[in-house]
């Protein structure tokens, strides 16, 4: 298998979630346990999920940890915009965080689907 650090999808989920620790620094006190601690969580799984499965020993199992990751992808979606709608985090911001994570699902669907259609 690849190492997880030369696949464009790790790189790109890695910068999100620290633009997600940064973005989420100013949000209320008591949102430290909630929505601030989800939001950080889901997007570290995304790129944890993809150095776990680029290390396993079948493309399936790659696939599964790809496929885990792509939900958790999902999660941060709903969570950016729930932050947005909260204003929690004003439109430029949640502008950029939504074009990362729409690359990001992107570019995990067509990696599951160009690995699915090989095995």
């Amino acid at each position: 298998m690849k190492g997880f650090r030369n696949l464009h999808v790790w790189t790109k989920s890695h910068q999100l979630t620290l633009d997600i620790y940064k973005s989420t620094q100013n949000f209320p006190k008591e949102e430290l346990f909630g929505l601030v601690s989800q939001l950080r969580r889901a997007s570290a799984s995304i790129p944890t999920n993809i150095a776990e499965g680029s290390g396993r020993k079948s493309e399936k199992e790659f696939i599964q940890f790809l496929s885990i990751a792509l939900g958790s992808a999902n999660e941060v979606d709903y969570l950016i915009e729930l932050s947005k709608d909260l204003e929690f985090i004003n439109q430029e911001t949640w502008v950029k965080l939504d074009q990362e994570i729409n690359e990001i699902q992107s570019m995990l669907f067509v990696l599951i689907r160009n690995k699915s259609e090989k095995s």
